[in-house]
C-alpha cells in the first residue's frame, strides 16, 4: 500500500549510520546498520527472532544507545537532543505488552504522556477521551485497565502513543499477542493513524499482513539488513527448524 496524500506530510526524517550494537559476551545484537525512513512512510522490519529488530527499534527510540554509529532525526542527532525533548515532542512507542497500569481507567492511562506536556486537567482529559473515540473505545473511558480486553488494552495503548502527537512512531509486535480479529482493527488503527498525521512509522512484525500494508520491507538476519528473503518469518513459537544465534531477542 502506498502512502496516503490525504494530509500534509510532518513526519520525521530518521538517518541510521553505520549503527552497532554489543553486550556482554559479548552479543553482537545490531551489526553495522544503515538506514533511512522518510517523512511520513510505513515501514515494517523483520526477520527472525533473535535477529536484532527490537534491539534496533530500541536505539532508533532512543531507549537504549549504539555502540558505535549514530542516528539522526529531522538532522539532529537524537544523542545530542535536550534532555526530554525527544521523547516528549518526536516519538511515540506502541509495544506487544501494552504496558497499561491495570489499576487506572483508560482514560487515566491514556493521559499520562501528558502530563509532562504540561496540559492542565482539563485539557488533558479532553485529549485523552478524544483519542480514545478515536480507537473506538469512547464507551470504556472509565473503565479500568485490568477489565479491558486485550484488544482494548492494545487499543489504549494505540491511543496514549498518539498523545504527544508524534512525528515518529515505533511499534514493537503490536499484534503479537493478539487474536487475528484484533490484530487487524490494530493494524488498521496505526494505518489510520499515520495517514491522518502524516506521521512516519516504523513496525517491527512478523506478520504478513502488516507487511502487506507497508511502503516497504527491511529484512533483518544476525543483525543485519539483507536482502528479501523466499520465505516469510514465523513467531518463535510456530517457526518449525528456525536458526538459532547469540543474539539478544527480538
Amino acid at each position: 500500500m502506498s502512502r496516503t496524500d490525504s494530509t500534509e506530510v510532518h513526519g520525521a526524517r530518521v538517518v541510521v549510520e553505520h549503527v552497532r550494537r554489543v553486550h556482554p559476551g559479548p552479543v553482537v545484537a545490531v551489526d553495522d546498520v544503515s538506514l533511512t525512513l522518510e517523512p511520513g512512510e510505513f515501514v515494517v522490519l523483520t526477520g527472525p527472532s533473535g535477529s536484532g529488530k527490537t534491539s534496533l527499534l530500541s536505539i532508533i527510540g532512543d531507549l537504549d544507545r549504539p555502540t558505535s554509529g549514530t542516528v539522526e532525526v529531522d538532522g539532529l542527532s537524537i544523542a545530542d537532543s535536550p534532555d526530554g525533548y525527544f521523547h516528549r515532542e518526536v516519538v511515540g512507542f506502541v509495544f506487544q505488552h501494552h504496558h497499561l497500569l491495570a489499576h487506572l481507567p483508560a482514560r487515566v492511562n491514556v493521559e499520562i504522556p501528558l502530563i509532562g506536556a504540561g496540559l492542565g486537567a482539563a485539557a488533558r482529559r479532553e485529549k485523552a477521551s478524544a483519542l480514545l473515540e478515536e480507537v473506538g473505545l469512547g464507551h470504556r473511558l472509565d473503565s479500568l485497565a485490568v477489565h479491558l480486553s486485550g484488544g482494548e488494552r492494545q487499543r489504549v495503548a494505540v491511543a496514549r502513543a498518539l498523545a504527544n502527537d508524534p512525528r515518529l512512531l515505533l511499534a514493537d509486535e503490536p499484534t503479537g499477542a493478539l487474536d487475528t480479529e484484533s490484530a487487524q482493527l490494530v493494524l488498521d488503527l496505526l494505518e489510520d493513524a499515520r495517514a491522518r498525521r502524516g506521521m512516519t512509522l516504523l513496525v517491527v512484525s512478523y506478520d504478513e499482513a502488516a507487511g502487506n500494508r507497508a511502503d516497504r520491507t527491511l529484512y533483518l538476519l544476525d543483525g543485519r539488513l539483507v536482502p528479501e528473503p523466499g520465505g516469510a518469518y514465523a513467531p518463535p513459537s510456530t517457526r518449525v527448524g528456525a536458526t538459532v544465534v547469540p543474539r539478544q531477542a527480538g
